[in-house]
């Protein structure tokens, strides 16, 4: 953790801002009265459920709200100069080189009709005046740094041929393209595997010590802020409600809120325990309650919370630290985690099997686009889903994790295996017959993408039940979808709003009701939390563990969160670059990796308590267009020996029955000292 530099001046200085939404002629209060100061090469966490006002903020300082919001009150004040007031051709000169700013949803964020290397030129053009050659060659350097395989060939492709990992770190690449002294990081790894976050981080943290980079960091990974941030603002319906150092809220957050997030993470319970999922949801802007705004959710509230407004006032003996609540907690949260796991459930017959299952896409160059190569994006994967059954998939984004997923779905053409589904073929029977689509569904990774903007979030869940059949009738069809949406946590009202009326983890639970409205037996989820905060995670994994035991359902579970591995999982399988390298229980797989690379990715996840250290990898992931002869991961490899960059090891069975791709399975690097 670096160092703050010793002064007092304030890079950036926030006082009393307020900002309200305009419906009419009314104004909605919707943030009211932050307080905020952050300093040359500090880091400062603000967390809080989706809708608290995080994002807003975030707009405001950048001078980006949407034209329905606006400043009220307040103060700005960056390098001394007041922003609020400022023209906006001075604030375009700043945008990108004074301030930069990583979007929380690269997808809407990134232009499609502008190729990656076009979109970084433009900054680096701008702000740094580079002309010519030299533009290309920083861009690369920039895409190398963020962990992006073959940077070059990148540079030269359209947003929509990279993964939502990549498009990611092309924003993050973006950002730090103009050098900025204060960096506003919304949600800036949320859709990074855990490897490429490591590396992330540790880049905004060199670039801190070397620049003296100030960074405001929205996120709601609590390990990430334990990690990165010297403070932390916990903000809640619009109002901070907690302001500590780091080491104070992770040893002792007071504010209920604060300790509900630390309560709903997977690592706080025993696997198979409920998560502690918040009731209720965040108010609306519009129907705000008097006084204390969590009032209606807090299990320690008492008549003075719902008469008087709490003020946001230091603690006795540590002025620093500040919490609005009339009766602070205390006590460590840690203690929550105890007791033991729950027994391995019996499991069926597998509804889906799939054996040798291979996407290729090829290369085309040339006038005539002739085919030149292959990119061997899934390479030979096999595995079963049972009833009652999760399987996770996990891997560092790019490894084929998705194609994996949509492939099974017959959104992509196989180029050679099977997919069956309980005996029957169904390859190549996506334009036939379609009522299978029924038994097996599929949560994207990316909402707002895969959500009809000129669709109402009715019409969006009634579609797929009118087209196979579940309903009779739109007014049954009504009621069924106003019932999905309160399963996932969102007011049945929300029915005739638009998708991009709601935020990104709320588009993300809309997309999970959309998933269950046809009652699928399999459920393929692509990163189906990552744009979740805590709280709501909490509750789509309590609904997702209920409707599996209830209804047996079986889940495909993509995603690069170990927590939720850990929580949900029974069956762990590791990819690398088209292939899986180890597959187990996953109790087995996370207490004791067999895979060097399975060890690097558990080695790189954020700790709440701040122990560990990653396992540093050596040169970046190799193009899937022409992957490494022998194992796949030996140029990358600790361990690696002669054998490993001659032949490919065969997935083998271990004695506990867990299969891994590997020559040396579990040998230390410590045994192979001397070894070529």
């Amino acid at each position: 953790m670096p160092s703050i530099p010793d002064t007092n001046d304030a890079l950036l200085t926030v006082q009393g801002l307020s900002l309200a939404i305009r419906r009419g002629r009314a104004h909605t209060p919707a943030v009211a009265g932050l307080d905020f100061s952050l300093r040359a090469g500090e880091t400062l966490a603000l967390v809080g459920e989706s809708g608290c006002g995080k994002s807003l903020t975030a707009q405001a300082l950048m001078r980006l709200l949407p034209p329905a919001i606006r400043v009220t009150a307040g103060q700005v004040r960056f390098q001394g100069r007041e922003l609020l007031n400022l023209p906006e051709a001075d604030m375009r000169e700043l945008r990108g080189r004074g301030m930069g700013m990583i979007f929380q949803e690269p997808a809407t964020s990134l232009n499609p009709v502008l190729t990656v290397g076009q979109q970084i030129g433009e900054v680096l053009v701008r702000h740094l005046g580079l002309q010519g050659r030299a533009v290309r060659e920083r861009a690369e350097v920039l895409l190398q740094q963020v962990g992006i395989a073959d940077p070059a060939r990148r540079l030269d492709e359209y947003p929509f041929q990279l993964s939502g990992g990549m498009k990611q770190r092309v924003m993050i690449a973006m950002a730090l393209a103009g050098e900025p002294s204060l960096l506003i990081a919304d949600e800036p790894t949320t859709a990074l595997d855990v490897t490429v976050q490591s590396q992330i981080l540790d880049l905004l943290q060199e670039l801190q010590a070397r620049r003296g980079m100030a960074l405001l960091l929205i996120t709601h990974d609590l390990g990430v802020v334990a990690r990165m941030a010297h403070r932390v603002g916990v903000m809640y319906a619009g109002q901070l409600v907690e302001l500590a150092s780091r080491d104070a809220f992770f040893q002792e957050a007071r504010h209920p809120y604060s300790r509900a997030l630390f309560a709903a993470l997977p690592e706080a319970v025993p696997r198979g325990a409920r998560l502690q999922a918040l009731a209720g949801q965040v108010p609306a802007f519009a129907a705000m309650p008097k006084a204390c705004r969590f009032a209606e959710r807090c299990d320690r509230v008492q008549p003075l919370c719902r008469e008087q407004v709490p003020l946001l006032a230091p603690l006795a003996g540590n002025p620093e630290n500040q919490v609005r609540c009339h009766f602070p907690g205390s006590g460590s949260f840690l203690a929550a985690a105890a007791g033991p796991g729950a027994s391995s459930p019996t499991f069926g017959p597998a509804l889906l099997e799939v054996n040798g299952l291979q996407v290729h896409f090829p290369i085309r160059k040339g006038i005539l686009q002739r085919v030149r190569g292959q990119v061997r994006a899934v390479d030979g994967v096999s595995l079963e889903l049972a009833p009652g059954r999760t399987v996770a998939l996990v891997g560092e984004s790019g490894c084929g994790k998705t194609t994996v997923g949509k492939a099974l779905m017959q959104l992509l053409p196989l180029t050679a295996g099977s997919v069956r589904w309980q005996g029957q073929a169904l390859a190549g029977q996506g334009g036939k017959d379609r009522s299978w689509r029924r038994r097996m569904q599929m949560v994207f990774q990316d909402p707002f993408a895969s959500l009809n903007p000129r669709m109402t979030v009715g019409d969006i869940l009634l579609e797929g039940m009118q087209a196979l059949g579940v309903v009779k009738d739109a007014a049954a069809g009504r009621a069924a979808s106003a019932a999905l949406l309160e399963q996932v946590g969102l007011q049945g009202d929300s029915l005739d709003r638009y998708p991009h009326e709601f935020s990104g983890g709320q588009r993300q639970r809309i997309a999970i009701a959309r998933a269950l409205a046809v009652s699928p037996q399999v459920l393929i989820c692509d990163e189906p939390t990552s744009a979740l905060d805590v709280s709501v995670q909490a509750q789509i994994l309590n609904l997702l563990k209920d409707l599996q035991e209830r209804l047996q359902m079986a889940y495909l579970f993509i995603t690069h969160n170990f927590a939720v591995v850990e929580y949900l999982a029974h069956e762990v399988a590791v990819m690398y670059l088209g292939r899986v390298v180890e597959r187990g229980s996953a109790a087995r797989v996370l207490a004791a990796p067999a895979h060097p690379y399975t060890e690097v990715l558990l080695s790189a996840v954020p700790r709440l308590d701040g122990r560990g250290r990653p396992i540093a990898l050596a040169g970046e992931t190799p193009s899937p267009a022409a992957p490494p002869a022998g194992c796949h991961f030996h140029p990358r490899c600790p361990r690696a020996v002669a054998l490993c960059r001659e032949r490919y090891p065969e997935l083998m069975p271990l004695t506990d029955g867990r299969q891994v791709a590997c020559h040396l399975p579990g040998v230390s690097a410590v045994q192979l000292d001397g070894e070529g």
